[in-house]
């Protein structure tokens, strides 16, 4: 008889982020170095990520908790599952990430600096089209940080034709653990697992270094705004920080468009 299902998924999380406490703090920490220093020199921290990878990106911002400075980057064609099939559906999105070629177009639309950073974000870290995008960013002089899981991106194939993983374009490797196939709760009688673990541990891991960036930038005299909720401050207080927040992201985004 298998393990009580409840068990097995909190056993491998708890395992997941055991493991991030033991190896990735010094990554998580050189990490928010970089892109606290983007963010005190008014550039921004792009973060991109196709498929449900777009959680972890929307995990940096604009959610509660979040602050301006870090670019959220969904292409819609990759990342709108909600019809699974029909027009916009998952064959598709699955088709177009691994098209070549598609980095540069996407950089084409932003007035970028080597003084921003990418935050790219791949479970399995072989998808072309994320490989082209940080592939790119590092040609225009940036620093590229990747959110992945080795195991998977060991035990997979790279999509792109130069043949190369996320983690082996990156400056900084954030390994969230989750196993290669990211699911990991089995049900007796069925032939597949279930439960993905990456959505727990690599949002834990983004959420880490989102603390700590706050905690440099506050710490260099620069505090962010932050989207929080009345429940901390009051809700007169929440609305006008939320106004500010959102002012303040209008002001450091114009500068893709200069």
């Amino acid at each position: 008889m298998t393990e009580d299902v409840f068990a097995q998924y909190l056993r491998a999380a708890r395992a997941g982020l055991d493991a991030v406490e033991a190896d990735q703090l010094p990554a998580a920490r050189q990490a928010a170095r970089l892109f606290a220093d983007a963010i005190l020199a008014d550039r921004l921290v792009h973060v991109f990520g196709t498929g449900h990878s777009r959680m972890a990106v929307e995990e940096m911002f604009p959610r509660y908790g979040s602050f301006p400075g870090f670019h959220p980057i969904v292409e819609l064609s990759m990342s709108f599952h909600n019809p699974v099939v029909g027009a916009n559906g998952q064959r598709q999105a699955m088709f177009l990430e691994n098209v070549q070629g598609f980095g540069p177009v996407l950089w084409r639309n932003f007035a970028t600096s080597p003084q921003d950073v990418l935050l790219a974000v791949s479970s399995g870290g072989c998808n072309a089209v994320t490989i082209d995008v940080a592939a790119e960013a590092k040609r225009l002089g940036m620093r590229v940080v990747a959110l992945t899981s080795l195991a998977n991106a060991e035990a997979s194939t790279s999509r792109h034709d130069s043949g190369r993983k996320l983690h082996e374009i990156a400056d900084v490797v954030l390994d969230h653990h989750a196993p290669a196939g990211d699911s990991v709760v089995w049900i007796e009688g069925l032939e597949t697992p279930v439960s993905p673990l990456s959505t727990v541990t690599g949002c834990a891991l983004a959420n880490m270094v989102k603390a700590e960036t706050a905690r440099l930038l506050t710490e260099a005299g620069r505090p962010p705004k932050v989207l929080t909720s009345a429940h901390h401050l009051g809700p007169e207080r929440a609305r006008a920080l939320f106004e500010e927040t959102y002012d303040d992201y209008r002001r450091r985004i114009g500068a893709l468009y200069r």
